[in-house]
């Protein structure tokens, strides 16, 4: 029998990654209970999973982000675990601890790794501990001006100010000198504290030509392996737009000693389930420096497991259950190149205006290496509550050239009748000659967009 047979797991989460869980945790035997807001009341994965549990209204503050009204649905449908995917509550070290004090599983790391690894500060410095490099610059969170100026000087301008607690771009800002350091620093406390709750802030240096390259890793406690790299260096406001396995950017010795690195830290802090290391990659000296580490299942995880053939989501739910780790680093082997896209609900011709709508005709890409992970259906009404993703394309194939060749074959099949997409960006962007020669760092498409109205 299944070790999963007779046991229910909650998905606290909606949209894409929702659908994602709940496939992963059917081919496992697991039951699965889907939570919904009175706007996803018609979801796909309302749809999909054994039963649902209404948590509350459509705002997220409201119902998805609501501990209390998650952790009582899952006690209401007997759940004997909850995946928090991403986003919400999946790096709340709270709601981590209150899953487990309630007897359940939650899926994913530990607290007290939560804890660690979400405030930056603290991980740079664990980071720091295991030997693992790390961006010049404050040891800890900045309690003044003064000491932000003090230390400016000693690694010198241009220098980025970061909010510890933070995530998807926000609280961060960046000083060419002191007057604009003493300005900024401000604004960045500000936003950090509006945005998080929490107005700490640290200071590194900026890297001008930075490429953004993660490490996925897994782990159950003890034993750590990597799944290679993604690069996401293609972002919009810091938002990911187009990710990719593996950068073109790194040699191979680069790789093995970016990777190392990433299993020598999450054994550190003895992580458990998925998890990403992300860094910054300096083009011009080819040095890389740990940043952050996202203590969840990322957005992009596909891709990994398109060059790996790991499901990620069935091996981090295996390990919050208790179960060993399977694979040994031996067994992950990188095939060919992935590309994913994002698809979002937004008109890159209008600076990304959302457009929720309701969908008509949906006709999904086909054919061989070709995923499409999305939450739509024909007939389906975007709520205007959330997160504007709406899928993602995932391509694979022997090397960059043919999943470049691939991307634009798939985005030509695309249909999303009635709804305006990012479908349009990417169909220019497989056409452009830096991009198909992977020639860009995270400066690139904002300076793209203005050169390239759409």
């Amino acid at each position: 029998m299944s070790t999963f047979q007779g046991k229910t797991l909650l998905v606290a989460n909606r949209g894409e990654i929702a659908v994602r869980i709940v496939r992963a945790a059917r081919e496992l035997g697991l039951r699965t209970v889907v939570v919904y807001s009175d706007a996803d009341a018609q979801s796909l994965a309302v749809q999909m999973a054994d039963a649902a549990e209404h948590i509350g209204p459509s705002p997220a503050g409201k119902s998805y982000l609501n501990m209390t009204a998650v952790l009582e649905a899952a006690q209401r449908c007997g759940a004997h675990a909850v995946h928090p995917g991403y986003g919400f509550l999946s790096e709340n070290a709270m709601f981590a601890a209150a899953i487990e004090q309630a007897g359940l599983i939650f899926v994913g790391p530990s607290a007290e790794a939560i804890r660690t690894m979400g405030d930056k500060a603290a991980a740079r410095a664990a980071a720091a501990k295991a030997g693992v490099p790390t961006v010049p610059g404050s040891e800890g969170t900045l309690e003044s001006v003064e000491e932000a100026l003090r230390l400016a000087d000693t690694i010198g301008y241009p220098v980025m100010i970061k909010a510890a607690a933070g995530g998807g771009g926000r609280g961060i800002r960046v000083a060419q000198n002191p007057q604009e350091l003493s300005q900024q620093m401000v604004t960045a406390q500000a936003e950090a504290k509006a945005a998080f709750g929490n107005g700490a802030v640290y200071l590194e240096r900026f890297i001008r030509r930075a490429r953004h390259v993660e490490v996925q890793i897994l782990g159950d406690g003890q034993q750590v392996i990597h799944c290679f790299e993604r690069e996401c260096s293609l972002q919009r406001r810091r938002q990911k737009v187009w990710e990719e396995a593996p950068s073109q950017a790194l040699s191979a010795a680069q790789r093995q000693a970016l990777c190392e690195s990433a299993v020598r830290l999450a054994k550190a802090v003895s992580y458990r389930g998925a998890g990403t290391l992300e860094y910054l990659f300096d083009d011009e000296t080819g040095e890389f420096f740990f940043i952050e580490m996202n203590t969840r299942i990322q957005v992009e995880h596909p891709v990994t497991e398109m060059v790996t053939g790991v499901d990620l989501v069935k091996e981090m739910i295996r390990v919050s259950f208790g179960a060993p780790l399977r694979l040994k680093q031996a067994d992950i082997v990188l095939r060919g190149a992935a590309i994913e896209v994002r698809i979002n609900a937004e008109d890159p011709a209008r600076n990304f205006a959302p457009c929720p709508a309701t969908l008509g005709e949906l006709r999904v890409p086909g054919g061989m290496g070709v995923r499409f992970d999305t939450m739509l259906y024909s007939g389906y009404r975007i709520p205007p509550f959330y997160d504007s993703l709406l899928g993602k394309l995932i391509v694979h194939d022997t090397d960059r050239d043919g999943a470049l060749a691939r991307l634009d074959r798939a985005l030509q099949e695309l249909r999303t009748e009635g709804l305006t997409t990012t479908a349009t960006l990417h169909r220019r962007l497989v056409q452009d000659k830096s991009v198909r020669a992977a020639a860009f760092h995270t400066g690139f498409l904002e300076q793209w967009l203005e050169q390239n109205p759409l």
